[in-house]
């Protein structure tokens, strides 16, 4: 062995300590922490900790964020449109009129739509009228039959039957209705579903008088909840012009869904 070097015991604990010589004959152990190597050792253990803990908090970050739902694509500003009409909402010293301000009329179009939505879906009705009427002052306001079969839905849900008259009513008055026969469809299966049989006549009525293409789910829906109320002469006349629209008579039949009724040959 050379002058410069020293050598090393070959005992159990030497071996233990994995050692190695370097260059000018330093002795640089792993394992155990001694001397310098130990020291850089310990370094490299911190830094190894820090790191698992960064990452551990960025992993519980991500964790806690919760998944959009389906259909829910608001954007931030609807978001705190909605926090703030419901903050001014549920304080009383405080009144919607800046609220609505310096929110919600300064969002755009598709916004204010998803805002209504958005109100709607949290059982809001008051929020849900006011902004609804604030989106009818708006220059690109057209009347939407969904929108209303949406609130009317809202209002029924709530025990808010005067409230869904009224809401008729500004519906009848509107302007350039589109004949959107799914829409009316939904809106008339939704008054019947609440009971309210004149006025479920009444959105018949005005399906026919804007032109709507009334098909056989019309009648359905206007007959069974005629005849659930027993309004049998009421009833003999959609029947009879059933019969008139498609040739052939209506009969209801317990079926299975999808096939509540079927047609036969007077």
């Amino acid at each position: 062995m050379n002058s410069g070097m020293t050598q090393i015991s070959h005992s159990p604990t030497a071996s233990r300590l994995n050692s190695a010589w370097i260059g000018n004959g330093n002795l640089i152990t792993h394992g155990l922490g001694l001397g310098l190597g130990g020291e850089a050792a310990n370094n490299s253990n911190s830094r190894k900790n820090r790191n698992n803990a960064l990452v551990t908090i960025m992993r519980d970050r991500s964790n806690n964020r919760k998944p959009l739902q389906k259909g829910r694509n608001l954007s931030i500003e609807a978001i705190q449109t909605v926090q703030a009409l419901k903050r001014a909402r549920a304080t009383s010293s405080c009144p919607l009129e800046p609220a609505l301000e310096t929110t919600f009329r300064r969002l755009l179009k598709l916004d204010m739509i998803a805002v209504l939505r958005e109100l709607i879906r949290q059982n809001q009705c008051y929020l849900a009228l006011k902004v609804f009427e604030e989106i009818q002052e708006e220059y690109w306001y057209r009347p939407q039959i969904s929108l209303y079969a949406e609130l009317v839905s809202l209002l029924g849900s709530n025990g808010l039957l005067e409230e869904v008259e009224l809401l008729f009513i500004k519906l009848k008055k509107e302007p350039c209705l589109e004949p959107d026969i799914n829409g009316f469809n939904a809106l008339l299966e939704i008054l019947a579903n609440f009971n309210l049989t004149g006025l479920a006549v009444e959105c018949f009525y005005l399906m026919k008088s804007i032109g709507c293409d009334l098909d056989k789910l019309s009648f359905k829906i206007l007959i069974n909840v005629l005849e659930s109320n027993e309004e049998a002469s009421l009833s003999t006349c959609f029947r009879l012009e059933a019969q008139k629209y498609f040739g052939q008579s209506l009969n209801f039949q317990e079926k299975g869904e999808g096939e509540g009724y079927s047609l036969s040959s007077n």
